[in-house]
């Protein structure tokens, strides 16, 4: 499981004397509780942000390797995985953190920020699964087995793509619209 999981708990350990008696504060308290959630649902996802970047950066290691050895016909796999695996880090790194307006017909409650975090946990699970795919293939092509290759491109990017499909998800899971 994900290392993240008590990021919110952590965070509200670290709280200064200041913060938490400012806490306890009727209205404050609250409010507090919500930017706590949000921050540590930020750490969480730059956290996934950053392993998709280092994903990415294995990648292009492994397109250089297989164009040195001429794998022509795989660099077009090669390249929608690259632009697949971009869109998804942006869109990770981009997620809402859970504000409403004051006015919002949808108002995001402690429930919400808690769903949040637990699903954007799940991704890091997911993405922590795709690395390790990524780093078998590029294993794979550092002992010269050029086996396969198309196959296995394939199936990373089959993964990605059930990245991106659970994550444009997020929004409905977090409001309690589907599990």
């Amino acid at each position: 499981m994900s290392e993240n999981k008590d990021v919110y708990a952590q965070a509200k350990s670290q709280m200064r004397l200041s913060e938490r008696i400012a806490a306890a504060l009727p209205g404050f308290r609250g409010y507090k509780e919500k930017e706590l959630r949000r921050e540590s649902d930020k750490l969480i996802r730059n956290d996934l942000t950053l392993k998709l970047s280092k994903d990415k950066d294995n990648v292009r290691s492994i397109a250089q390797k297989i164009a040195d050895k001429r794998y022509l016909d795989v660099l077009p796999d090669i390249d929608r995985l690259n632009a697949k695996m971009d869109r998804i880090t942006e869109k990770v790194n981009h997620a809402s953190y859970g504000y409403a307006g004051f006015y919002d017909i949808v108002k995001i409650k402690e429930e919400h920020l808690d769903r949040m975090i637990t699903f954007d946990n799940q991704l890091l699970d997911e993405v922590n699964a795709l690395t390790a795919s990524i780093e078998d293939l590029k294993a794979q092509l550092l002992s010269n087995n050029f086996s396969n290759l198309k196959d296995k491109i394939q199936a990373i990017a089959d993964k990605f793509e059930l990245l991106e499909d659970t994550f444009d998800k997020r929004e409905q899971v977090i409001l309690g619209v589907t599990q």
